[in-house]
């Protein structure tokens, strides 16, 4: 299947290798923007790009993905399918709309409960028993569309 994959921090690095190792077809992986960090500020590249630079799989990173080239960019990869994976921007109808599969989210915590970012800080700060991994079928709202898999994980007492 091609697909595009769109995330950013180490935690979506671990998906991002999975389906390529499961023989799917990444024709792009979308990132946020380098970003200087540390006492250098020295520009550094997030976590997907890292992993998709290993993987010698293309890389986008727009300032904006509601950017007419950027969708552009993402209409000429014909992919059948959208995974998101704590990517960083909101992506807007257009986008949703390209692959004929869709766009599925996975997200950091068993959905509906800590929409949004920091669902696993959230979680942990709440004092929940269990936290997970929830994937949905993205739809224009905020961590809103239908939920396809819950996948839950204890919280221990040590968790911080």
């Amino acid at each position: 299947m091609r697909i595009v994959y769109f995330g950013t921090p180490d935690f979506a690095v671990a998906p991002l290798v999975a389906l390529h190792e499961a023989g799917h077809e990444i024709v792009l992986v979308v990132t946020q923007p380098d970003k200087p960090r540390g006492r250098g500020h020295a520009l550094q590249f997030p976590p997907v790009k890292e992993a998709a630079l290993r993987l010698g799989i293309p890389v986008a990173q727009p300032e904006r993905a509601r950017n007419a080239d950027f969708i552009g960019l993402l209409r000429k990869q014909k992919a059948e399918l959208f995974v998101v994976t704590a990517f960083g921007q909101i992506l807007p109808k257009e986008i949703l709309e390209l692959p004929r599969y869709g766009c599925v989210n996975i997200h950091a915590s068993l959905l509906p409960a800590y929409r949004g970012a920091a669902p696993i800080q959230w979680a942990v700060i709440d004092g929940q028993k269990e936290s997970g991994i929830t994937t949905m079928q993205m739809d224009e709202g905020l961590d809103t569309g239908d939920i396809l898999r819950r996948y839950p994980l204890p919280l221990g007492p040590e968790e911080t």
